[in-house]
């Protein structure tokens, strides 16, 4: 990765690290973002006795830490891996999945602009980095607000180059709710008529919606869309179509809302 961050760490921030040296009673880890060496103690490897240190940690193995203490005047830093929950490790690696996500937009950028991907983000870095804590928040931005680039000094050639692939490959999170709908009929050709009952459902929904047969004539329907209030109206919309086509066929209907899987 290219990000890195200025200075030196906070207490309570969590890091990234790769270890470098582990020693009988303590490691010593390298923070990925700051190029700095950190140093955690067997005691803070993991809760309760440890025999071998090394069934919990490895030259070359990335982990996620917490800042314990920096002494900055001797940029001495320590940290603790048993402090860090499962949720945090899991965020913390995200967030850089996130920033990897950004490079690789700006690497791509590079090749169009035949120019060198260091060069380009270096430049990017100064005009964004005075703005957002990182290169993803900033695209973000551009891709679900619509955020110009050209007013924090990225010019002309480069936003639009940038603009196109950020907005193809960030995309607005989506929602889904579901819902199990019931259908019977008791006409000769029941099968068929709940088929047409259902495509007719579909249709209302189109790409944002799926049908799937549970059995004994119940079926799951899930919509995607961009925000709640959409779907919403999707599921509005197609569950009425659904049951006033059930009712012309003088069918039963039946809906309930299900937790989304």
């Amino acid at each position: 990765m290219f990000y890195k961050k200025t200075g030196l760490p906070t207490e309570g921030e969590l890091v990234l690290c790769t270890v470098a040296e582990v020693h009988f009673n303590s490691v010593f880890v390298m923070l990925d973002e700051y190029d700095l060496k950190a140093f955690l103690h067997i005691s803070e490897v993991s809760p309760g006795r440890i025999r071998n240190i090394r069934d919990y940690v490895k030259e070359g193995k990335v982990i996620v830490c917490v800042i314990l203490k920096v002494v900055p005047d001797r940029k001495l830093i320590d940290v603790s891996l048993r402090r860090v929950n499962e949720g945090q490790k899991r965020a913390k690696l995200n967030e850089v999945k996130l920033e990897q996500k950004a490079e690789k937009i700006i690497e791509f950028a590079a090749r169009e602009l035949k120019t060198d991907v260091k060069k380009l983000y270096d430049e990017l870095r100064a005009k964004i980095f005075s703005q957002y804590p990182n290169m993803y928040s900033c695209f973000e931005d551009v891709s679900l607000r619509d955020v110009s680039l050209s007013k924090i000094g990225i010019s002309s050639e480069v936003e639009k180059i940038l603009v196109d692939l950020v907005k193809q490959r960030i995309k607005p999170p989506k929602v889904t709710i579901s819902g199990k709908i019931t259908l019977s009929t008791y006409e000769s050709s029941g099968v068929e008529v709940i088929k047409e009952i259902l495509q007719k459902g579909l249709s209302a929904g189109g790409s944002n919606i799926t049908i799937k047969y549970l059995g004994a004539g119940i079926y799951k329907l899930d919509i995607v869309a961009e925000d709640y209030k959409s779907a919403e109206k999707i599921l509005s919309n197609t569950t009425s179509i659904i049951e006033k086509e059930t009712k012309k066929h003088n069918g039963n209907y039946g809906f309930e809302r299900v937790e989304s899987s």
